[in-house]
């Protein structure tokens, strides 16, 4: 018996008993934190399915402030929408595909476009627009000035010659009930988040 305590002892030495004691705890250790990293990845992932969404950006109507193959977060309980705010529109249309553009006005207001002098107004006052690309002279057959019927708006893309939107009876004013969401901020390309800076 003595034998064997002296062959372990001799190829066990102490040192290594405590390093194999130390395996244990580091193991434990990574596997904390790597539990810790896929709750919280979880959570995020929750809050994120619950509360927002998704959405690409598809062509480039809404140049310069969002362009093709960009992604932003969208709130989805949105019930009150305000003039400048970014929207996704499910509306039925030719190509029955969702939208993304800018309201311009709401209901009850009244939308007049000069395009001779290329203006956009609202209400009787022209709008200051930094987010657009160039100013508006892009007709389509929307008669102007329009008053907007309560519970709908009026969208247009922010690059105005390449969009087609409230300005075209294709698109036509906007229920409500078909806006998805409001776009809140970029999320890729990372570390360009604000959409609206310049509004």
């Amino acid at each position: 018996m003595r034998r064997i305590e002296e062959f372990w002892i001799e190829f066990n030495p102490a040192e290594e008993r405590a390093e194999e004691k130390k395996i244990p705890l580091i193991a434990s250790f990574l596997f904390d934190v790597t539990d810790s990293v896929k709750g919280a990845v979880l959570v995020v992932f929750l809050i994120f399915a619950l509360m927002f969404r998704a959405v690409g950006v598809d062509g480039d109507s809404m140049k310069p402030t969002l362009h093709d193959e960009d992604w932003v977060a969208v709130a989805g309980a949105v019930t009150e929408f305000e003039r400048g705010d970014i929207v996704i529109i499910n509306q039925p249309w030719a190509r029955n595909v969702p939208i993304i553009k800018r309201v311009i006005a709401v209901g009850g207001d009244t939308i007049s476009i000069d395009f001779d002098r290329r203006e956009v107004y609202v209400n009787g006052v022209r709008l200051d627009e930094p987010y657009i690309l160039e100013p508006t002279w892009l007709e389509y057959d929307i008669e102007f000035p329009l008053t907007v019927d309560e519970g709908k708006l009026f969208v247009m893309g922010d690059n105005r010659n390449d969009s087609i939107d409230s300005r075209s009876s294709q698109i036509g004013l906007i229920d409500e009930r078909y806006v998805l969401g409001k776009a809140l901020i970029r999320i890729f390309p990372f570390g360009e988040w604000n959409i609206y800076e310049e509004v």
